[in-house]
Order: structure tokens, then C-alpha cells, then sequence
């Protein structure tokens, strides 16, 4: 394996990760309506759990509510039953064959817990980067050991990778930073 195929195998995995956290992220609630905050819950249909996105048309008439449509009107009662037993606090209301959802403000104090969630969930994204980091460093070692990679190779190729894990860490402190200012914001 070539440096550059290291270096780009190391950049693929961290994307995934920065991915991974954006996604957590979409399901913190803010004060504000988002379709992401249920998106992801899982409802049973047929006895397979089922994201909720897959099973109903999620919108936002306005700032402060969600309306949820199942393309089935015989499973409110699952959807309804599913975001109940979440832990977002939300409290569906079944009009007809569809749930409206209205979005409370968020008090002080569980803006402040749900930004030391946003923060935990960064900081263990970070711990996923330095493992790739970790696991393309052996990689480099491993390639020169080998006699593919120069001693000059290595070196160089764990510079780009610290220099990559760097910018990556970055991304991630930018994705907590804007999504603890967005809860907080009142």
C-alpha cells in the first residue's frame, strides 16, 4: 500500500466518523422543530424495528411543531407509543391519521444537559479519530518493517496523518461548538 493510499484510506475513515457525529448531533432538540430530533427512533412495524423516517413523512409546518404521516395509518399507535418511551420528552397528539408534535422551550437546566451531551458525544467521536489515527500509524510501521515505505516515507506519511487528524478534530470541535450555541440559544 502506497502512502497515498494510506493517507487517503485514514481521511476516509475520519470523514465517517465527523458523519457519524453530525448525525448524532441532528437528534439533540434546540427549542426549535427539526425533523432529526425522530427521524431515527425506531418504531416496530411487523415486528422489525423500523427508523420512523422510513415509515412516515416528517415535516415542520412551523417553527415550534413536527407533523408525522405515516404512510400507514395502522401504526400511530406504534409511532406515538415509540416517541412517548424515547428519552426526548416530546408528547405526540394523534389528529386523525397523522400526530402533530409540539416543541416545548427548553428550561436552563436541560439545555445544559443536553450540551454536556453534545460535548460527551464529541469527545468520543474524538477518541474514534486518534484510533484511525492509531491503526494507520501500525499500518506505516508495519509497511516499513516490510521494505515497502523508507524510513523518509513513514516519517512523512505520520506527519500528513497527524496533519489530518488535526484538521478532522477541528471539524468535530466545530459541530459541538455550533450545536451547544444552538441549545443554548434562547
Amino acid at each position: 500500500m502506497s502512502k497515498e493510499s494510506i493517507c487517503k484510506d485514514t481521511r476516509i475513515k475520519m470523514e465517517k466518523v465527523v458523519a457519524h457525529l453530525q448525525e448524532e448531533l441532528k437528534g439533540l432538540r434546540t427549542g426549535r422543530a427539526n425533523t432529526g430530533l425522530v427521524e431515527n427512533i425506531k418504531v416496530e412495524y411487523y415486528e422489525t424495528l423500523t427508523p420512523l423516517k422510513q415509515l412516515a413523512i416528517i415535516s415542520t409546518p412551523d417553527a415550534q411543531s413536527l407533523m408525522i404521516k405515516p404512510y400507514d395509518a395502522s401504526i400511530i399507535s406504534g409511532i406515538e407509543k415509540a416517541i412517548l418511551q424515547s428519552d426526548l420528552g416530546l408528547t405526540p397528539a394523534v389528529e386523525g391519521k397523522l400526530l402533530r408534535i409540539t416543541i416545548p422551550p427548553l428550561n436552563e437546566e436541560r439545555r445544559k444537559k443536553l450540551s454536556v451531551h453534545a460535548k460527551e458525544s464529541g469527545e468520543k467521536d474524538k477518541v474514534a479519530l486518534r484510533n484511525v489515527r492509531h491503526d494507520a500509524n501500525k499500518h506505516v510501521d508495519n509497511e516499513e518493517k516490510q521494505g515497502i515505505l523508507t524510513e523518509d516515507d513513514a516519517k512523512r506519511t505520520k506527519e500528513d496523518i497527524q496533519k489530518t487528524i488535526h484538521e478532522f478534530e477541528g471539524k468535530l470541535n466545530d459541530l459541538v461548538k455550533k450545536k451547544v450555541d444552538e441549545i443554548m440559544k434562547v
